[in-house]
């Protein structure tokens, strides 16, 4: 009798202590700032609270003081079937007067850029899969005040390209509305990469060149060998996004570029699985610091378990890409990148459309793949965060389940472990799929639990509002431009410089040609001359090759663009990628060139740079995305080259053709590459 009586004092002492610990911990949290519009305000023992259901007391979910998961789950018994379906969608918003993919004919006026706030029916995808070639994929979208009063949306992809007074002012008025349905749950917006050169922006991928700071693209940023500034890129991004509302990225890309014919691997950080997952780790480290809190943006490393193995370079956004093959044996190196985003943090993992082939898991897309996702990510690898589809496995992308109603596909996604479902507005089918098994209940329950969690981590229930005033001073501010600026130069890559013709000479007179055709459009004729008279150089630009002493090429080739993709072979020679050989190697001929290439493929050069022509190239520089004032300072030496190439590039058409698609390239042995993986010269 007298130890029960000692246990149970024991175990009510214990009880005491915890109490005390979690009060104490509750009160000794910071009040936040209250962002509101329609919300009133509770005062609760000096403290204040929004009253987001507006029910005149304090809820749990309310309750800034408690922690994320009893918050979660208060919330989670307040909202209806109807509600949490409503909230595993992430949809497309929709901007007037903004060309896009929902109304590309669209024309600029001077009617300012807003939200779509209409009551517009929803617009249907099509079915990409049996329209070969479809220029863009279009997305299933719904008016954002139908989205949010009736779908239930809080999801929403920003992909427009507006200024961040303009984007900040959205974001309000989206917040806004959504403060005033009953439970006054907040939006998250998403994006795509915002703050890189590139020559590939298209929708859906990357939205290039914007107000923020501008940086090199990934493979640029790789390029770079240097860690800290990587981070250092991603803190600055994190702050112009959040300033403008923007609070989680689909982004960044942790797919290995082992398959060199693959029109994604610009988005990628390289062939080296050991480098991408140190470049991830601070990627996801400089967004969202050690934990998701409101200054952070939540990122959705992408694509599990890695697309760069597609057959062929093939991607599958289209039928005849949706295969990814492993001929080298390499699966598990896909995985690393993968490794070091979960061991940082990251918040959301997406799933490509692929379908694994020849492998132990089942042959369906990887979003309806349970042993993928639940096996392979969550017990495996050990992520418990969110798995975010791709935009559009259900109802355009269905690879293995095409047979499947769309009911079922939802289902068996369900299992398989998706939580939010990208590119769709309107949840009839995937609550058609839900009433139809009340075991999908749980999954539902289980996934809305994620997405909450998120959002109180991400101190939106607090504020979500912005400054637009603020958003403007802080989105592509100088000092951010600034070390924009030396990433820029820090990207380019030295390859050869025979004769040590670089740096070039004081005084030097150069012809400087920058050379980009359209895919598709006649690549005949020359670039754009560059005159130099905008600043000084220390060199003497001029109009002429016959003038020059030196002829400076920046040339940039482009492969099929992926949303042109019609299952023809794709090829990586320069004549196939919107290049005039004919002209380029009589121009080169003229004087000693440098030849500078913007690599967002592994290009084939040597229709170029060959065994009679490589006398009259003493120099050659990659470039990843960059500016002609960054290449200049490289070339004339007022900033020493310290960039490394990011992958491999392969000596012909013929060795990327025979290349193992899940191989890198300085693994495919020493007749593969011209340039190889690591190389770079200085000064």
């Amino acid at each position: 009798m007298h130890d029960q009586y000692v246990l149970l004092r024991l175990a009510f002492l214990l009880a005491t202590v915890t109490l005390a610990t979690a009060t104490l911990s509750a009160q000794s949290r910071q009040q936040p700032a209250l962002g509101h519009r329609s919300a009133k305000i509770l005062t609760v023992n000096g403290l204040t609270f929004k009253d987001l259901n507006q029910n005149g007391q304090l809820d749990k979910y309310e309750d800034w003081r408690l922690p994320t998961d009893e918050r979660s789950r208060d919330l989670l018994t307040r909202m209806s079937l109807e509600q949490k379906v409503g909230f595993m969608l992430i949809s497309d918003s929709r901007l007037k007067n903004e060309p896009s993919m929902f109304n590309p004919g669209a024309q600029r006026s001077n009617e300012p850029i807003t939200a779509d706030f209409s009551e517009d029916d929803v617009v249907q995808p099509n079915n990409m899969f049996t329209r070969k070639p479809l220029a863009t994929p279009v997305m299933n979208v719904a008016g954002t005040t139908k989205g949010v009063t009736q779908f239930h949306l809080r999801h929403f992809i920003l992909r427009a390209n507006v200024s961040a007074r303009t984007t900040a002012e959205w974001a309000n008025k989206l917040q806004a509305l959504c403060e005033s349905q009953p439970l006054g749950i907040p939006a998250i917006i998403t994006s795509n990469p915002r703050n890189h050169v590139t020559a590939t922006a298209a929708m859906g991928t990357s939205v290039g060149k914007t107000a923020f700071s501008n940086w090199p693209g990934e493979l640029g940023l790789s390029a770079m060998r240097d860690l800290k500034l990587v981070r250092e890129f991603a803190d600055i991004a994190r702050q112009e996004w959040v300033a403008v509302g923007l609070r989680k990225g689909y982004m960044y890309m942790a797919d290995i570029a082992t398959e060199p014919r693959w029109q994604r691997v610009d988005g990628t950080f390289g062939e080296n699985a050991d480098w991408a997952g140190q470049v991830m780790t601070e990627v996801v480290l400089g967004f969202q610091g050690p934990k998701l809190g409101p200054a952070s943006v939540a990122l959705t490393t992408k694509h599990f378990p890695g697309g760069g193995a597609t057959k062929n370079g093939h991607d599958p956004h289209f039928e005849f890409g949706k295969q990814e093959v492993f001929p080298g044996s390499m699966f598990k190196n896909n995985l690393i990148p993968f490794r070091a985003a979960i061991k940082a943090g990251t918040s959301s993992i997406m799933p490509y459309y692929s379908m694994p082939v020849g492998t132990k898991y089942e042959e369906v897309a990887y979003a309806y793949n349970k042993g993928i996702l639940q096996d392979l990510l969550r017990k495996e690898l050990g992520f418990t965060g969110i798995i975010n589809s791709d935009t559009g496995p259900i109802d355009m992308m269905p690879w293995g389940v095409e047979s499947l109603s769309l009911t079922e596909r939802y289902k068996k996604s369900l299992e398989a472990g998706v939580n939010l479902y990208s590119g769709n507005a309107n949840p009839v089918k995937l609550l058609e799929a839900v009433k139809s098994d009340q075991g999908l209940v749980t999954l539902v329950d289980d996934s809305v639990l994620r997405l909450l969690r998120e959002k109180f981590d991400l101190g939106l229930f607090e504020n979500p509002y912005v400054d637009e005033e603020a958003a403007e001073r802080i989105a592509g501010n100088a000092k951010f431009r600034e070390r924009a600026e030396v990433a820029l130069r820090k990207s380019i890559v030295l390859l050869r410089n025979d004769t040590k013709i670089l740096p070039l000479k004081a005084r030097t007179k150069v012809y400087f040609e920058t050379y980009q055709k359209r895919y598709g459009a006649p690549a005949s004729g020359p670039g754009i001359v560059f005159s130099g008279q905008d600043r000084s150089y220390p060199v003497e630009f001029v109009s002429t090759p016959e003038a020059a002493d030196v002829i400076l090429v920046w040339l940039t080739p482009s492969i099929q663009p992926l949303f042109l993709s019609d299952g023809s072979p794709l090829e990586l020679s320069l004549s196939k990628c919107a290049v005039d050989v004919t002209y380029l190697n009589q121009l080169m001929a003229k004087k000693p060139t440098i030849l500078a290439i913007n690599y967002t493929s592994p290009w084939v050069i040597d229709e170029v740079y060959n065994d009679k022509t490589k006398g009259t190239i003493p120099g050659i520089l990659a470039t990843f995305g960059t500016t002609p004032d960054a290449l200049l300072d490289i070339v004339t030496g007022k900033f020493k080259p310290t960039g490394k190439m990011p992958f491999t590039t392969p000596i012909s058409e013929a060795a990327a053709k025979q290349q193992k698609e899940d191989v890198p390239g300085y693994r495919e042995g020493a007749a593969y590459p011209l340039f190889k993986y690591d190389e770079g010269l200085s000064y």
